[in-house]
């Protein structure tokens, strides 16, 4: 693709969510995920040196932002992030969902440490907020949303599927199977599925620069 030209998304309120959530059992316990935060700051900062105005819902990650475009609002648990994004998205034009949320969350948590006693422990778990579905149901014809699939079989054809079920503008597809893709890593190896059909991929790059393709994905889109 092209040189990304100076200054494109000048005037644009993005929303981008990044980093993992954690859902709490007790005091000390949670359920997580391996997810660094890493392409969401990324994304964030790209977005900012061209022009945007970010608002970046970030779960608990070791990292921080530079640009002074980037609003920070830190959040722990699904609820929380499906909260903040909620409140903030009737005012943006673009929203990139770039976290990687916690699907359930334990039915009751306890206040107190579970003490060890027994052999086993059951947690019952409930299902979270859909954050891409409920933006999707929501935005109107002027907001482009932007979802995150991380796939490890039947990659494209997930990915595809999520797109149409959360009525989302595009998909960006990544998988556990390439080597220095995924959680943790510095490079990330991406497929972008726009709603239209076109399909753009991409070799395994930086974040940085894997952030530089998905914006100018979406300026396709404005």
């Amino acid at each position: 693709m092209s040189t990304l030209p100076n200054l494109s998304f000048f005037g644009k309120k993005v929303l981008i969510t990044a980093g993992p959530t954690y859902e709490k059992i007790d005091p000390v316990r949670y359920i997580g995920n391996y997810s660094s935060g890493k392409m969401g700051y990324a994304l964030a900062e790209v977005l900012a040196d061209m022009g945007a105005d970010i608002t970046l819902v970030s779960g608990p990650v070791h990292i921080s932002t530079n640009h002074p475009n980037i609003k920070v609002i830190f959040i722990e648990s699904a609820i929380q992030m499906y909260d903040a994004c909620m409140q903030v998205f009737p005012q943006m034009d673009i929203a990139i969902m770039a976290a990687a949320v916690a699907d359930y969350r334990p039915a009751e948590y306890s206040a107190n440490k579970i003490k060890k006693k027994d052999e086993s422990l059951t947690l019952e778990l409930v299902k979270n907020p859909d954050i891409l579905a409920s933006l999707g149901d929501i935005k109107n014809a002027g907001q482009i949303v932007v979802g995150f699939a991380l796939e490890n079989n039947n990659e494209l054809e997930n990915a595809k599927i999520k797109l149409h079920n959360k009525k989302a503008d595009a998909i960006v597809l990544n998988t556990l199977n390439n080597n220095g893709a995924g959680f943790q890593h510095e490079t990330n190896q991406i497929t972008i599925i726009l709603k239209n059909g076109a399909i753009f991929e991409f070799p395994l790059k930086t974040k940085v620069e894997v952030a530089k393709d998905i914006a100018e994905c979406v300026l396709k889109m404005l």
